[in-house]
């Protein structure tokens, strides 16, 4: 028998659409998202991106900026989103070159660098070549000008003649171009949002090399670190200060050096996560597993050493059904996820 394993996802969520083909089932509203999720992936060439979109955008969707756009003559790229359901044609766009054209001329804002047509289905062959060649593209707008811009630019019918018209002979069509969508979504997999518009699962996560965990505490551990102390105090009778002071004792040593290495761990979770998944997933995380214990952690104890050990007790046998760190996710989080809340003062020791 030949064939493959019918799963439990295809049957619930079907076969999975690639994401070349799913960009084409994006409304409009949500092509102009992704297309800024992608240009926010683009950092080293733009200090900022501002999506415009809608009724008196001038022919601009999407602006990215090279320079301040507070300063007169900053510099920047304009990236148009075309939503059709087939590729792109010169009768649909002839008014988005119209309104550069026209609003440059009357400086509204400087001509930009660059002007890329982005659409999901991409550029149709007869676009395709006028972008290639710019004289056969400003004679097409030019011939074309009557027909597609003259009474869709503005309420006032723009006519094409006189200082305006040297205007558009002048002009550099060079800077009109596309961008292949293929490149788009290649790009987009640095966006943290990628997975969520596309699935295809986590990627794999490194492990953590305990070796090179400092010895010494570190500024972003005082807190959790503090509140051991007092657990390992409360217990012994003893105001202990550092590590040095209790490293003798066996139990307080024992588990101050496993709490480090799993507040580490959970610190490297936090990045996994904000690398691979949307905004706040960690913290949905945390705050799971707050919830969990919350109410043992607030019980009585004998001391603040039973407190934070029962509290990672049940931190470590909880169940996290939904979040999607569940799957990368290692008993060594939950401990140190208590660490982590315990550094934020929402769980306290003694």
């Amino acid at each position: 028998m030949t064939g493959k394993y019918l799963t439990a996802n295809k049957i619930n969520f079907g076969d999975r659409v690639i994401p070349i083909k799913k960009v084409g089932l994006f409304s409009p509203d949500v092509w102009e998202e992704f297309t800024e999720e992608w240009l926010d992936t683009k950092s080293a060439d733009y200090i900022e991106s501002e999506r415009f979109g809608g009724a008196g955008d001038m022919g601009r969707d999407i602006v990215a900026y090279k320079s301040d756009k507070k300063i007169k003559g900053y510099k920047w790229d304009c990236y148009q989103c075309k939503h059709y359901t087939t590729s792109l044609m010169p009768t649909q766009v002839y008014v988005e070159f119209g309104k550069i054209l026209y609003y440059t001329f009357k400086n509204e804002f400087p001509i930009p660098d660059n002007y890329y047509f982005v659409a999901p289905l991409g550029v149709g062959t007869s676009l395709s070549a006028l972008l290639q060649d710019e004289k056969k593209l400003k004679k097409a707008v030019i011939d074309n000008w009557n027909g597609y811009c003259k009474k869709k630019i503005s309420s006032v019918e723009i006519l094409l003649e006189g200082n305006f018209l040297d205007y558009v002979v002048k002009f550099d069509f060079s800077i009109f171009d596309k961008i292949n969508v293929k490149t788009i979504i290649e790009e987009h997999k640095d966006h943290n949002n990628h997975l969520t518009r596309f699935g295809g699962g986590l990627p794999d996560r490194e492990r953590l090399d305990e070796s090179k965990i400092p010895d010494e505490v570190q500024k972003n551990e005082a807190s959790y670190v503090n509140q051991l102390y007092e657990a390992y105090g409360s217990h012994s009778g003893i105001k202990y200060k550092s590590y040095n002071d209790f490293k003798s004792e066996r139990n307080y040593s024992g588990h101050f050096k496993r709490s480090r290495i799993n507040f580490h761990y959970a610190e490297q979770l936090r990045n996994f996560s904000r690398d691979s998944l949307p905004l706040h997933t960690f913290e949905d995380f945390q705050n799971e597993i707050l919830s969990a214990v919350i109410d043992i952690s607030e019980s009585d104890h004998s001391d603040g050493f039973a407190r934070v050990k029962q509290v990672e007790k049940e931190a470590r046998n909880i169940i996290i059904s939904s979040n999607p760190l569940k799957d990368v996710s290692l008993v060594n989080d939950r401990s140190g996820v208590c660490h982590q809340l315990a550094n934020d003062n929402k769980l306290k020791w003694s």
